[in-house]
């Protein structure tokens, strides 16, 4: 289902869909249905009472909006469900209804299902951190020898290479996404205790039930419920923070390549994306307009999810209340941002020669740093410092080649060949071992003569 339009730009289609009132209503209705079908096999519950409370625990037979509203007054998703499955159970079969969500509490209807969300969720997530890994690893490896200036403060600096920077942004998110995955994995667990957490209701079979409906659900099982123990959930909104930061520092970058004045690359463009209303020359950077929304919005949604941890006894009183919404919101946000961000890595379009022009418009200036460490290595260092900031201002002043006045002064003339004088704005000669830390953030294989190295 598509988003609503006051969430348009906040999530995709798909986990809209995720977290569609039918959905989420299902997946409430799952956590009753497989823990009637988890009963019936330990023998607390009679087995046609299973059967029909899984052939009423549809989403289609209840009214949502009308459930909602008794939500609101009841404080708790789970009081207004177990009553509405019990009256549709007990139409068909009313010695079936009394044993409906039994032995269970509201709050295991509520973190379950949210769980049941969250792994839905993490496979659509993790799809699009698929396509956008392949789209920056095959930009990395197609731009390993193109130059660009480095900028540092948003100045210009001395050259990096394309294929480093893409590098960079490939091995942070590969990084998040190892850690969202592992925080996913811990949290992907049923929740089950009962009134207090003990289970009391099902006597010793409370363990049995319980590892039964996580098998069902395909979910783990703790070693014990977590009603008031929100780290692992936590941990998931805290992944999820740090991967939206990474990708809004890729927005960021490519946002700001795609000024005007800088024009070193461009998001894909096409019908009705990237357009102005009224300034029809603009090709604006989408992706990354959403995607820096994003990373915008989550840090504030982790710190109040952070916040609700703190919650009282065995029991909160508004902490796990308040993190529906807030999952839902900062899930949005994740996947938007991937989704945007896999679209744009997918389709940028790289214009090399401006790049190349961006670094000679310097006229050399970027490579005061290389001049002065040639300089500094045959005479005092402060000396040459100051012989390198004379020239760089005459270079400046003069709009000429730095290289071309300091071949004027024969201080340097005497201690620098002409040559490399000549090939001091060479960017491809002075970009250090750009490409073997590029290797090293895509996790290249190393060349069998390292390896001989190495052993």
């Amino acid at each position: 289902m598509p988003p609503r339009l006051i969430e348009s730009l906040a999530t995709t289609a798909p986990l809209a869909d995720v977290f569609s009132d039918e959905s989420v209503l299902q997946a409430m209705l799952d956590f009753e249905a497989a823990l009637a079908r988890a009963e019936a096999r330990a023998g607390v519950i009679p087995k046609p009472a299973a059967e029909a409370i899984q052939s009423a625990a549809k989403a289609a037979n209840f009214d949502a909006g009308a459930l909602s509203e008794q939500m609101l007054r009841a404080g708790t998703p789970g009081i207004p469900l177990a009553k509405a499955l019990r009256a549709k159970v007990g139409a068909a079969n009313p010695d079936a209804a009394r044993f409906v969500h039994w032995g269970a509490t509201s709050q295991d209807v509520a973190d379950t299902a949210l769980v049941l969300l969250l792994k839905r969720a993490q496979a659509i997530i993790g799809a699009d951190l698929s396509r956008l890994e392949d789209a920056l690893r095959s930009l990395s490896d197609k731009n390993r020898n193109t130059v660009m200036l480095g900028r540092t403060l948003l100045q210009a600096a001395p050259p990096v290479t394309f294929g480093l920077k893409a590098a960079g942004w490939l091995a942070a998110i590969r990084r998040s996404r190892t850690r969202l995955d592992a925080a996913f994995a811990e949290a992907l667990v049923l929740q089950f205790g009962g009134a207090s957490g003990t289970l009391a209701a099902l006597g010793d079979k409370g363990p049995l039930v319980g590892r039964t409906m996580a098998e069902d659900l395909g979910l783990g099982f703790p070693d014990a419920p977590w009603h008031t123990q929100r780290d692992r959930l936590a941990a998931v909104i805290a992944a999820c923070g740090v991967l939206v930061g990474c990708l809004g520092k890729m927005a960021r970058d490519v946002s700001l390549m795609m000024q005007g004045e800088v024009a070193e690359a461009f998001e894909p463009g096409g019908e009705g994306r990237g357009g102005s209303s009224t300034m029809p020359q603009k090709r604006n950077p989408i992706a990354s307009t959403v995607t820096l929304a994003a990373a915008n919005r989550v840090p504030g949604l982790v710190a109040a999810f952070l916040a609700s941890m703190v919650q009282e006894h065995e029991r909160g009183v508004g902490g796990w209340q308040a993190e529906w919404p807030t999952v839902a919101e900062v899930i949005g946000a994740t996947g938007v941002a991937a989704a945007s961000m896999a679209e744009a890595a997918e389709g940028l379009d790289i214009n090399a020669v401006q790049m190349r022009a961006n670094i000679d418009a310097t006229r050399g200036s970027v490579f005061a740093e290389r001049a002065a460490m040639l300089l500094g290595a045959a005479m005092d260092r402060e000396v040459a410092q100051k012989i390198i900031e004379e020239a760089v201002r005459r270079s400046a002043a003069q709009r000429r080649k730095l290289g071309d006045v300091l071949a004027e002064n024969p201080e340097v003339a005497r201690v620098i060949d002409a040559k490399t004088l000549h090939d001091l704005e060479a960017p491809e000669e002075y970009l250090g071992v750009a490409e073997s830390l590029r290797e090293r953030l895509i996790g290249a294989p190393e060349r069998p003569a390292r390896r001989h190295r190495k052993e």
